[in-house]
């Protein structure tokens, strides 16, 4: 009676475990026979249940192969690397017959310099050296550029001066004509403002404001020559509207 009822709860205890079993049984991974450790002692056997006896099932054992290693056929470029008498000898391409033809396509060809000619150099026509153009005769006036635009400026002097240029340069002498009209207007100023300090002086009894006008009105002559004489631009900016008068209005005699 005891055995009996161990034998059932054996089979109860049993029946408890069954349903985990089944489960561990679905969790393991399915193995295929691709996967072998290489550690495994057993690996060749295994493989060999699996795969069947030496190359499987029907097919054709694998041969060991033996003897000697032999060595694979050379084609013609590896012998003629390997023996460096083979190809031809180097030769030298410092002096190169103008006759060899072109080697190879490794090798640069050859170049012959052509032949030197003498050749005659050019002939040029004698020219001239240009004349500067402050140093060109201007025309009616007959003195160079230069000393016509100083002597426009001199003190004193160039009153009557610049108004002899007007009336001698023609038109066309555009720059002995603007500095001659300019010049005449600067000077009239002076000589206007020098008229009304002097009217000042006698009346106040003292010349000091006249004499220090007439020392700036020379000095800022003597700059205006200097500055002609270079070249350099010379623009009084109060003096354009009559220095512009004056030379629309003194027709040159030389019209040409």
């Amino acid at each position: 009676m005891r055995s009996r009822t161990s034998n059932i709860e054996a089979q109860k205890a049993q029946n408890r475990l069954m349903p985990l079993a089944v489960l561990v049984n679905s969790m393991e991974t399915k193995k295929s026979k691709y996967d072998t450790n290489p550690l495994d002692p057993d690996v060749e056997r295994k493989a060999e249940e699996v795969w069947g006896n030496l190359g499987g099932d029907g097919g054709t054992p694998t041969q060991q192969v033996g003897g000697a290693t032999r060595e694979v056929a050379d084609t013609p470029n590896e012998n003629a690397r390997r023996n460096v008498y083979s190809e031809a000898p180097t030769r030298r391409y410092d002096n190169p017959p103008l006759e060899t033809p072109y080697p190879s396509v490794f090798v640069p060809p050859t170049y012959a310099p052509p032949a030197q000619q003498y050749q005659q150099p050019n002939q040029y026509p004698y020219q001239a050296a240009p004349i500067p153009a402050n140093h060109r005769t201007v025309v009616g006036v007959g003195l160079p550029e230069r000393w016509t635009l100083m002597l426009a400026y001199v003190p004193y002097v160039g009153l009557v001066a610049s108004f002899i240029e007007l009336l001698l340069a023609p038109r066309r002498e555009i720059k002995v004509r603007f500095h001659a009209s300019q010049a005449l207007a600067l000077h009239i100023a002076i000589l206007v403002i020098d008229t009304v300090l002097r009217a000042i002086a006698s009346i106040s009894g003292s010349g000091f404001g006249k004499g220090l006008f007439g020392v700036a009105a020379f000095i800022f002559l003597i700059i205006s020559m200097i500055r002609v004489s270079r070249g350099e631009p010379h623009r009084i900016a109060p003096l354009e509207e009559p220095a512009k008068w004056f030379n629309q209005h003194i027709e040159p005699r030389n019209q040409t």
